[in-house]
């Protein structure tokens, strides 16, 4: 299976516009497409509407989890309804199997990587805010428990290393992602992660296991030469 990951689309029909020859060619390059979060700007169904309207014509199945721009607008759950109701394989805690190889997908949240993880101490916010990040930690474990296959795919928004978000502001790490995602990749020995959310990151990193993870964010992946809105896996 070949997979083409990208995250942080961050829809509009005028940037879409500007990458629309490349994914045109999605169909003849990919097998499946993995979105991985932030595929609308500020979380509108209208948004939504039209992200699918141009991207369910290149053909090609997708598999996707929402980021934290997608519930900006506070109706992530009609966002959901939309994708689903268009055959979008959106992952939540759950997983997906296609073709011999495994999908585990939820947003994940932020936190702190090693030892900068924020934990359960003190005020009852932050108590509810590292329950929060130990949520989607446990929805990812769920999620990979499911899989049948020997070849497993995990897909965030949030990054599960501080390898990949390298390149951003020292000063917000902890609000990249959370390293409690990576112990849940090591443990069910996943064979690649991606992630978005870290803009301005670094393309690639490893838990502490050695499983491989991805930066996908798409302004990132522009950066490259030549600039392609897509990354290509092969499994």
């Amino acid at each position: 299976m070949r997979i083409a990951a990208l995250a942080d689309l961050h829809f509009s029909p005028q940037s879409y516009d500007r990458i629309r020859d490349a994914m045109n060619r999605l169909r003849d390059e990919a097998d499946v497409l993995v979105l991985a979060g932030d595929i609308t700007n500020y979380g509108k169904p209208e948004e939504m509407e039209s992200m699918l309207n141009s991207i369910m014509r290149i053909r090609i199945p997708i598999v996707a989890v929402l980021g934290n721009h997608d519930y900006e607008g506070g109706q992530a759950a009609e966002l959901s309804k939309l994708m689903i109701a268009e055959g979008v394989k959106l992952l939540d805690g759950s997983g997906y199997e296609r073709d011999s190889v495994g999908f585990a997908g939820t947003k994940g949240f932020l936190g702190g990587f090693g030892r900068g993880v924020l934990t359960a101490f003190g005020e009852p916010e932050v108590k509810t805010f590292v329950q929060l990040a130990i949520d989607e930690t446990l929805k990812l474990e769920r999620a990979l428990s499911m899989l049948r296959t020997e070849k497993r795919v995990v897909i965030t928004h949030y990054a599960p290393v501080v390898d990949t978000v390298r390149g951003e502001p020292e000063q917000i790490y902890p609000y990249l992602g959370s390293g409690r995602l990576a112990e849940v990749i090591d443990r069910h020995q996943a064979l690649l992660a991606v992630h978005g959310h870290a803009h301005h990151g670094a393309l690639e990193g490893k838990t502490t296991g050695g499983v491989p993870v991805y930066n996908v964010a798409m302004p990132l992946l522009m950066t490259r030469t030549p600039a392609v809105p897509y990354r290509l896996f092969d499994i």
